[in-house]
């Protein structure tokens, strides 16, 4: 049985008689496909090795053995082979007899009798001897490392013959050949009406017999594995598609699949970016504040948009201890989906904090691109970091180790407990306050790093701190989060007295240096500076709050969420970012990262959550104002307020078409008086 298996592999070092043509399955002839690069045939007879041949081919595919001669059967000196570059022997020095002995035929057979005419050349070889040993010997190296580029596979013919599936066949082998042969036919009547009058310029778009059978295998392929319930009809529905379809389609199809096939991968397209819209709300300061209450996201419903509404009750965090103790630290990579073990406090043998190695993955989200002008299908989802197809590649970034985030109240609870915003008498009434939080992943979880917090609508600044987490550090997620080791390193750290803002420096050529930040303690000292500034009825302004307020472990009642002002126009759970309303809102590019500014910076969130709701402060404005309602003495009056009691402004259709008899008790309403505090009085809706 080995002689016979030795025999057929024989056979892989003769061309077969039908050349790249075969399409016999697992043909024991050679093929072009299965040398790489090509080698040329080897049905020539052998010619006798010289010493320098095969010194050149040990260097090309590595050391060999060789038939030992008689002369040296009783020499007690091993002869060794080098596996590098090996210099000639001097000139005057005679040749071994043994150097001219021809190879075996076993030997002969393989690719070293057909190495590159480069390195065999009498010329190339004349001129390596002439040369000094040790110069020969880096011409050599220097020409084993330019190798010949290897061109690409061919694709292996095919028989129009159903393709084998790792999953359970769809329907039978019958009906699965019957149905490739009529989609088949109809692939070749479209292809040949289009090769009737093809122009010169379309010769690409006219299919070869074997290019037909491929698309033909693809198409019954993808069907069979995608829709393998209704595999049956999806297959006799395209078979009638194609039927139906005229030369002139089936054209534009191939046009399109030529172009996707041929084009480069482009990044994803930036929006050119017009002028910087305006607001310009006819508002006062106050007066924005205070309209502030139209716009409020009711805290009854903010729990349906993954708001924390009240602390999690002792009972649950007890359950979310017990259940964390009895994982033993197993966690899911938040990046990458692997599972791994992670150690608080370091592991005592090594000193690791984590397991599992390194972490290989995508940075940037997936994304449907556009779709090619002619083309019905959508393109595969992409991802932004690379623009590789969604299921092609595990990862282009390799972090140093696994993360994981909690995202459950009670088991964030129990590493720092939620708290409700206290009352806080010293807070202005004519303000709100966007805040924006940065996160770093460390060993427990997903922690604050960064807090910053403006006033609204003028956008000073009111806090900027780095925070020490609770946990090691694992990774700072300075990409997204702005924040790197060496901020951490170069922060003064924060003591009580001291401002809660720094000024950024200018330097001696204007440009502006980084700002030196201070760091608190932990993420309690953080939370502390934050209701200095807050009570219950501040509007909290920001984009996608539930994720800061979590990392700050705060229950707060007043919200207002650019990601529930501007919804997605496809519903929840879909979301715009925060980048893309300022692009297409208000015409401005944030997020750029700069050498002076690298990742996000959260000052920079909070006062573009803070430009957004002055543009919704607007737009609402001006519908209200459509519909009647109008500013008396700093007071928003609805529609049909009480007629003797209107100081200027004009009347609504409403309360107009009333006789004066008619005007009731229901209609002698009182203006809406909304102080700074966001409660106000009672709103009417007529």
């Amino acid at each position: 049985m080995e002689a016979m298996e030795a025999v057929l592999r024989n056979f892989k070092q003769i061309p077969c008689p039908d050349g790249d043509q075969c399409t016999t399955p697992s043909c024991q002839w050679q093929h072009s496909w299965d040398r790489n690069p090509p080698a040329a045939s080897s049905s020539a007879s052998p010619a006798p090795l010289t010493k320098q041949d095969e010194t050149l081919a040990q260097d090309t595919d590595g050391p060999r053995k060789r038939r030992r001669t008689s002369s040296e059967a009783g020499s007690a000196t091993a002869i060794t082979t080098a596996t590098g570059a090996v210099s000639p022997p001097p000139l005057k020095r005679k040749a071994p007899e043994h150097s001219t002995l021809p190879a075996p035929a076993s030997k002969v057979q393989r690719p070293v009798a057909t190495a590159p005419a480069s390195l065999t050349t009498p010329s190339r070889a004349t001129a390596s001897i002439s040369a000094s040993p040790s110069t020969a010997s880096k011409q050599s190296a220097a020409k084993q490392i330019t190798a010949p580029k290897q061109q690409a596979t061919p694709r292996k013919p095919e028989t129009l013959n159903p393709r084998h599936l790792t999953s359970a066949a769809p329907a039978s082998h019958e009906f699965r050949f019957k149905a490739l042969k009529m989609l088949h036919e109809q692939f070749k009547r479209l292809n040949d009406e289009v090769k009737k009058d093809v122009k010169e310029d379309e010769q690409k778009l006219v299919l070869t017999e074997q290019e037909l059978i491929w698309l033909a295998l693809d198409a019954e392929q993808k069907m069979a594995t995608e829709k393998p319930v209704i595999y049956t009809n999806v297959i006799k529905n395209e078979i009638m598609a194609y039927r139906k379809k005229t030369p002139g389609r089936w054209r534009d199809e191939r046009l399109a699949e030529w172009q996707k096939k041929n084009e480069p991968k482009t990044p994803v397209k930036k929006l050119r970016l017009g002028p910087p819209k305006e607001v310009k709300t006819g508002l006062t300061p106050q007066e924005e504040v205070s309209f502030l209450i139209h716009l409020l996201t009711p805290i009854t419903e903010l729990a349906e948009h993954g708001y924390v509404v009240r602390p999690p009750t002792y009972e649950e965090i007890r359950r979310a201890c017990e259940g964390e103790e009895a994982s033993l630290g197993w966690e899911v990579c938040d990046r990458c989906t692997t599972r791994f073990q992670v150690f608080p406090g370091r592991r005592e043998e090594d000193g690791a904090l984590t397991s599992g190695g390194t972490c290989t993955h995508h940075s940037g989200r997936a994304y449907f691109p556009e779709r090619v002008p002619g083309t019905v299908d959508r393109p595969p989802k992409r991802y932004r970091c690379c623009q590789e197809t969604v299921g092609e590649s595990t990862g282009c970034t390799v972090g140093s180790t696994h993360v994981f985030k909690a995202s459950a109240p009670s088991r964030l609870a129990a590493l720092m407990p939620f708290m409700e915003t206290p009352p806080n008498p010293s807070v202005p009434k004519d303000r709100a306050v966007c805040f924006d939080c940065e996160m770093g992943y460390t060993a427990r979880g997903l922690e604050l790093i960064r807090l910053t917090a403006t006033s609204w609508p003028d956008g000073k600044e009111l806090l900027d701190v780095i925070v020490r987490p609770i946990g090691e550090v694992l990774d700072l997620n300075s990409r997204y989060s702005g924040v790197w080791p060496e901020d951490i390193a170069n922060a003064e750290e924060w003591s009580p007295g001291k401002p809660l803002t720094t000024v950024v420096e200018s330097s001696d050529t204007g440009r502006t240096k980084k700002k030196h930040m201070t760091i608190v303690p932990s993420p309690m000292v953080a939370r502390d500076l934050l209701f200095s500034l807050i009570c219950p009825e501040t509007p909290l302004i920001g984009h996608a709050l539930e994720n800061d307020l979590n990392a700050v472990r705060i229950v707060h009642p007043t919200i207002i969420d650019t990601a529930l002002l501007f919804p997605h126009r496809r519903g929840l759970p879909m979301r715009y970012s925060l980048k893309m309303l300022m692009e297409t809102e208000l015409n401005k590019a944030i997020q750029v990262d700069t050498k002076e500014n690298r990742g996000h910076d959260s000052g920079e969130d909070a006062r573009a959550a803070g430009e957004l709701v002055r543009l919704k402060v607007m737009e609402k404005w001006d519908q209200m104002k459509g519909e009647g309602w109008m500013v008396v003495d700093g007071a928003f009056v609805p529609p049909g307020w009480g007629k003797t009691n209107i100081k200027g402004g004009a009347l609504s259709e409403r309360f107009l078409e009333k006789e004066e008899g008619e005007l009731g008790e229901a209609d002698e309403v009182e203006p809406v008086v909304l102080d700074g505090s966001g409660t106000g009085g009672k709103l009417y809706s007529l």
